[in-house]
Order: C-alpha cells, then structure tokens, then sequence
C-alpha cells in the first residue's frame, strides 16, 4: 500500500531517528569495509554511498577509502564494457566530491579511453585548475591538448601576413555590400571579427568542435562583439533557414582547407551553402549592390605539384632493405605506408601526409619544374559538383634532374578575390605545410632527363588524389612504372645467363606463395630501415642468450638466406628454450632476430592480423618452424597481463620494453612496467633497454616560441585573442626534427636524466643540472633526446639521422637573457612520463 510505512510524529521521535541513522551509518561502514577484503568494490561502493548520503559530514573521513573503491569498481566495470555504468558511478561520486581533482582526473582518463576527447579535456583541465602541482592531472591535460587545440591554430594566428591579406579581403567585399556573412569552421571566431570589425550588420559563424566553440564564444565576448556575432556549435551542413539563421547571407567566409586543399570538406561545405545558405551568385555583367548576390571568400584555387628526391620522406614510406639483422625479407611482402592507398579501398583514408618541405632533415632535390595540377572556382557551384564525380585526368611532367623519384609535393594559391591571394608554396615563409604523396610500387626510381613522370590526378571522396604514378622513359618507349611485372622483368635482363637464371628462380619458387601487402605507419616504415637499431638489439640479445648458458646459442638460423637445411646442434637443445618477450609498441622483426640466436621462445605481442600474417610469412621464408614465433596477446585476457610469465614456472630470459614514444617522450607507466618486468626475468635475465640517458641543450629559436603560443595583439590585428588560446599551451613540443629546427644552440649538450629499468635505486625524480654557457642570447626552449643503452656498451640515439624516433623540447614560459660563461641551473623532474624543467641563475 502506497502510504503505509509508520512515520515519526513530529517532535517525539528525533532523538531515536538520529541514533538510527548512526547505527545505520556504522553498520555500513563496516559492511563496505568486509567488502573491500573480499575485493566486492561494486557492494562497497554502494555502502559507502549510503554512508555519504546519510552522513555527509564524514566526507573528510572517508575520502581516500572511498577514491579507491571507486577506481576499482570502476576498472571491473571497464573490463564488463558496462560504460553507462562506470560513467554513472563518476558522475554521482562528483556530486559528493565536485572539487576532487583525483576523481576529476580519473573520469577524464576513461573519457578519453572511450574516443571523448573534448569532455576528457574538460576534466583535466578543471583538476589542474583545482591543483595546479597535480602531475597526473596536467600531464593527461598537456597530451590532450594536442587534440583538442592543433597545434597549428598557434602557428597560423601568428602569420601576420596571412591574417593582413583574409582582413583585406573581407574588408572589401563588406564594403562592397556583403552584409551578411557566415563564418564556416570558425575556430577562434577571428574572420567573424575581421567581418564584424569591417561594419557587417549580420554576423554568424559555425563551429563543431566543442572545445573551439567555447574558446570562440570566450574570444567574441572579451573582444565586445557578442552582441554582433551569432556563434553555432554544429557542422554547417547542419544549418537550417530559419531556424538557426534567420536569412540567406551574402558572403561565406572560410579557411577549411588543409595543405591537400580540400581535406577538411571544403567542397562539400560550399555545396551545401550555396544550395541552402547563401544567396544566388551574381551573373556575368551585373554590377548592382554585392548584398543581393552570394560569394565566398576564398573565390578560387590553383593547385600545383612537383616531383622530388627526398631520402628522408624515402625512409618513412619505403621499406628500402632486404635484409635487417639476418632476416630476408621476402619478395611475396609488399610494405606500404597508409599515405599510399587505393579508392577501392572500403575505408577512406588521406591519401597523403605532410611535411614543412623548406624544414624536412637532408633537404630535397627538384626533380621536375613546378606545374599545375587543377583549378577550382569556390563560386561555381556546378564546378563544385563536377569535381568528386570528374574523371581521373592524366598529367605527365618531364624531368629535369636526375634522381630518385621518391614523392610528389603538392601546394595551392588561395586567391581570396580578384586581388589578394596566399600561397602555400614551400619557397614562401608561411604557417602552410605541403601535402606529400609518396611513390611506391615502381620498378626503377631512378629518372633522369628525358623521361616523363606521368600520374593520375582525380577528386574522389573529396580528397586530391594522385595516383598512378608512373615513369615513361623515351630511351624504352615503355612504361617502367606501377604495373611491372615479372615478365617485364624478364625482357629487360641484358643476356642469356641472366634470363636463365631469372628462369631457374621461377621454377623454385612456390607457385601459391601468399601476397601479403602490410600497411605501417611512416614511424614503423622507418624504423625498419633503421639497422643499427636492429643490430644493436641482434648483439646485446647475443651477449644476454650467452651469458645464461655455458653453451654458444646456436648461430645455425643466421644462414638461413642461402641454406636453411642445417639443425640446430647446441648444448642447450635438450632442455627447455630460452622465453624472450617483445612489447614495443607496433610492428617489430625483434622476435623473430631473437629466434635467430639459438633455442629461444621469442613472443611477439603486435596486435593487428595483418602484422601477425606478415611476420608469420617472414618467418616462413626464414625457414623458421611453424610454432616458432608466438603471438602473446592471444594467450592473455587483458593488456594489464601482458607481461605475465609464459608457463607458471618459466620466467623471461629478456623482456623488450618500448621506452620512448615516436614523439620523443617517455612511455606512460613505463617505470611501472620495468618494475613488474625485472619480477618477471630469470636469474641472469635483461629489460632492454637496460637504462636511458636524457640529453639536452639550451637554444634560442623563435619558431618554438610561436608554434608554442599566440604571441600578443600585434600579430591578431588588435584583436584579444591570445590570452583565451594560450590555456591551450602546452610547455612541450613534441614530433621535432631538431638537426633541421631553425634554432641557435647555447650551449653544449648536458646530461638531464637517468632513467635506469634494471637498478632503479639509481633513478631520482628530481635533480639539478649545471648548464655552461657558450653563446649570448636568450633561451626560449631546451630540446632533449635520449642514449638508450641495451648494455652499458651498445648504445641506440634518437636523435640520429636514421632514427625512427622525433625530439621534444621544453618551451620557457618566459625567455632567459645569458651571457657566455655564465652557469645556469637547470631543476629536472620525472613523474611517470612527464618531464619538467625550470630554469635557475
């Protein structure tokens, strides 16, 4: 019955409620602290929430007890994918601690876990507000700020001249009667304001993502233009007249363009403003007032190309070695970075990366004059339409220089109206990189004048593609490009013997061999080529492997290129293998060079079917047995079990650890990991790497101070918006190529941290460092690297010219003016993966 329970007359009974409520309150105190012995954290969750609800006054009491109930109920819950759960269990824990930084900073994590960047973002970002000395806090805010704030808004919001020449045109084309104007992709609202600043009356601007909205809505208020510009937090193909803008406007003003021009939905954006957004385009001849006729800002673009030699953009898209520490790598598997791709292909992906081309480590070499590849009119609709279903049209450019055909560089001119133009180039000094199309699949990448380099150019799924791309040399008059076959092959060989015995090859060939095409990412691509690192690893694995058994480890595998019918004859053949453990991030060949060094177990944890595939294939051309090589992920539940042993009475004789990530930081939880790891190695066993030494230097470079921050007024035009993008800030810069970073050393490089896997009482979290000063100047950043020493005689550089691995640097706050011969102090922390270095006289 509804209203049956017996109520308390008012007054009588308080005394009795209030001892109730407390024995209430003991009783599942207790009960939630049986539960956290028996690991029951979901039931003492639910206690201790009880408990809070009741009593809220024990709060303080309670508090860490109940963080770590919640964390752990929240992992069981993580590993049940029971998300709606977890995420309903943090936002009641918030309700009782809003301002607990710890639990602010763990519901970002598992935010930023499940793929939501902008709202793990907002966690961070309050739990450094709440304590700005929370390391967690503000290393997880400092990684996630590199999405959520590209690092390009800084670079290009400090490009005087490109914002000089976007102001000069809106400026005209408002006084010449366009009003009204829709701002797509607005970012920080500053071509809004260029537009409200020009005398528009009606201002609206769009943005989808939630973190640039809010920066915006911050931007227009501070800049007292709230009243005049309408912000949106939705894509523009979402926009609706009238709902969300009341009228068509005259000018839509954009700069969604990346440096492949249409990559960010140029094309369809403007197809849709014109169909529903903007008012009809003016008409040849008509000269009336710009306000009854539509037009966008840029009108138009020419998009030109050119043919280059490049050894660095070689090394991350070209697997350029057939052999890496001993293992063949057979011709049945085709590496291919995902920059090289097919439009057959069920997922779109971008068909080119990116490079500043005037900055890429070695240079590059002109192979052809520049040339233009398309124009297109972002005032004709028609032409916009026409583009994603055009037929790929065939451009052939002669050759002007000799050389290897590594890739085709693409750039645009932005001509914003008959007037004012950007250009991308890269002999232009602007905040534009190139997009870069890698060549694969040729026969010969030499060219030479006299040839032609001939390649596909079509607009499909939006994207610029160039594909196709071939050689036609005259000498031949044959195509020596994609489509090589083996026959081919055949009629180029110069004689007889040759001919026979390509033949002889043919015929011992397995007619079925699988074709495996693996598609790595440049980073992986590049650090297959990278031999000294796997030799390096091949010797100190040797030493390791030798020194645990009395017996040489069996050198027999290492011939397995030319004759792979001898057995393995070693003292240690009877008794039970030697277990080597990789998991470095990635594609890695280490288990199978590992399985090269006698009777070793080697364990590969890749993730990714196609990389199993390759390196099953790889090992079958190596004439490896069948169960050599396994594959550690599918024998463990969880990533956290990784590094279990691989029998319970069996333990690592070598386990590789990734330590540095491409970027040029240290691995997260990296130190937990050599902790788990050295509980895990048998008597005599080894964590390569074995320790690290941080290097750096003190630089002066203006580059790192603007690609780190927007640098006042001046370069905005006036308009305040540095103090709102700046929170973005993030005191490391990471992906550098330093050999080629326009920089001025100050000094000589020091030695700022050890970190040792093996013997961790020779770690410290904080140290100082002397610094000698060799040049005047100021400091504005400390670039570091990394010595990673496998043993205490091999040594593997980051920051070598065939390291797979970029630099970082720390950028100051604030410069420091020095003098040759002063000594300055440097304080460097370690906590987890982030570095910290401040700066003392």
């Amino acid at each position: 019955m509804p209203n049956s329970r017996t109520r308390a007359r008012r007054g009588a009974g308080s005394g009795a409620g209030a001892a109730g409520r407390d024995e209430l309150v003991s009783r599942s105190l207790q009960s939630a602290e049986h539960c956290m012995r028996a690991q029951d954290f979901g039931t003492a969750y639910a206690h201790y929430l009880l408990v809070l609800s009741l009593a809220p006054e024990l709060k303080d009491d309670v508090k860490e007890t109940f963080q770590y109930t919640l964390f752990r109920w929240a992992e069981e819950l993580d590993a049940l994918n029971r998300t709606q759960d977890l995420l309903g269990c943090y936002e009641q824990a918030l309700e009782l601690f809003p301002d607990d930084e710890v639990i602010c900073n763990s519901m970002g994590e598992h935010l930023f876990r499940m793929g939501f960047r902008d709202e793990a973002a907002g966690y961070f970002h309050k739990a450094v507000k709440l304590n700005p000395d929370f390391s967690d806090a503000k290393e997880n805010f400092y990684r996630v700020a590199n999405w959520l704030v590209e690092r390009w808004h800084f670079i290009m919001l400090n490009d005087t001249k490109r914002n000089t020449i976007y102001n000069a045109a809106i400026q005209k084309a408002v006084c010449l009667g366009s009003k009204s104007v829709l701002d797509i992709g607005a970012g920080t609202g500053i071509l809004s304001m260029f537009a409200k600043k020009a005398g528009a009356h009606s201002v609206y601007a769009c943005e989808l993502s939630k973190t640039m909205y809010e920066l915006a809505c911050d931007v227009v208020a501070a800049n007292q233009m709230e009243a005049g510009i309408k912000l949106l937090h939705m894509k523009s193909l979402d926009i609706e007249i009238p709902k969300h803008i009341p009228e068509r406007v005259s000018l839509v003003v954009t700069e969604t363009v990346d440096a492949g021009l249409f990559g960010e939905g140029i094309v369809e954006s403007l197809i849709h403003a014109w169909e529903h957004l903007l008012l009809q385009p003016k008409t040849r001849g008509e000269n009336d007032n710009c306000g009854k006729y539509g037009k966008v800002i840029p009108a138009s673009a020419v998009i030109f190309g050119m043919a280059v030699e490049c050894a660095e953009i070689r090394r991350h898209h070209r697997v350029g070695v057939k052999d890496i520490a001993g293992i063949c790598l057979p011709t049945n598997v085709k590496f291919q970075s995902p920059a090289y791709s097919s439009v057959d292909n069920e997922e779109t992906i971008e068909p080119y990366t990116t490079e500043k081309m005037s900055r890429v480590p070695g240079g590059y070499l002109a192979l052809t004059e520049c040339f233009e590849i398309m124009t297109v009119d972002f005032n004709n609709l028609q032409e916009l339409k026409g583009l994603a279903t055009k037929k790929p049209g065939e451009i052939g450019v002669p050759v002007i220089k000799e050389g290897l055909l590594d890739a085709i560089v693409i750039w645009f001119v932005l001509q914003l109206d008959d007037e004012h133009s950007l250009s991308t180039s890269p002999s232009e000094e602007t905040c534009w990189e190139q997009a870069v199309y890698p060549v694969h699949n040729l026969a010969d990448y030499w060219i030479k004048p006299g040839d032609h380099v001939m390649m596909e150019v079509s607009c499909q799924d939006c994207y610029l593609r160039i594909q196709g791309v071939s050689v036609f040399s005259s000498e031949h008059e044959m195509d020596v490009g994609k489509s090589f076959t083996k026959n081919k092959d055949l009629l180029s060989l110069g004689n007889e013997a040759e001919l026979c015995s390509a033949l002889a090859n043919l015929q011992t060939s397995k007619p079925d061999a699988a074709e495996q095409t693996c598609v790595l990412e440049s980073t992986e691509i590049a650090l297959l080529n990278n031999i000294p690192y796997h030799e390096g690893f091949k010797m100190a694995m040797r030493k390791v492997l030798s020194s645990l058994t009395p017996e040489k480890p069996c050198q027999a595998m290492e011939t397995h290129c030319q004759d792979s019918e001898m057995s393995c004859e070693s003292g240690h053949n009877n008794s039970e293998p030697f277990y080597v453990l990789d998991v470095s991030e990635g594609f890695s060949l280490l288990p199978i060079i590992a399985g090269t060094l006698g009777q070793v177990k080697p364990y590969s944890s890749v993730e990714k079917d196609q990389h199993r595939i390759t390196l099953d294939l790889i090992s079958e051309a190596n004439h490896f047995p069948k169960e050599t090589l396994e594959f550690w992920l599918r024998h463990v539940e969880d990533e956290s079990a990784v590094l279990q042993r691989p029998k319970s009475d069996k333990l690592w004789s070598i386990i590789i650890l990734d330590v540095i990530e491409p970027s040029g930081l240290i691995q997260q939880e990296i130190m937990e990991k050599a902790a788990i790891s050295r509980c895990l190695l048998q008597s005599g066993g080894k964590i390569f790497p074995q320790y690290v030494l941080m290097f750096g230097l003190l630089v002066e470079s203006q580059t790192l101070i603007e690609e780190s921050a927007v640098q006042g007024t001046a370069r905005t035009l006036g308009l305040n918006i540095a103090p709102f993008i700046n929170q973005f800030q993030v005191p490391i810069r990471v992906f550098l190529d330093l050999p080629s970073l326009p920089c001025t050393p100050l000094s000589e490089p020091v030695e700022l941290l050890r970190l040792d896997l093996m013997t961790p009482y020779l770690n410290t979290s904080n140290r100082e460092v002397k610094v000698h000063i060799c040049k005047s100047g100021q400091v504005t950043a400390i670039p570091f690297w990394y010595h990673m020493y496998l043993d205490d005689e091999i040594r593997l550089d980051t920051s070598s010219e065939v390291s797979h691995w970029k630099q970082a640097a720390v950028v100051l706050d604030t410069p420091v003016q020095v003098e040759v011969g002063e000594v300055l102090v440097l304080n460097v922390q370690h906590h987890k993966s982030n570095v910290s270095i401040t700066v003392k006289r």
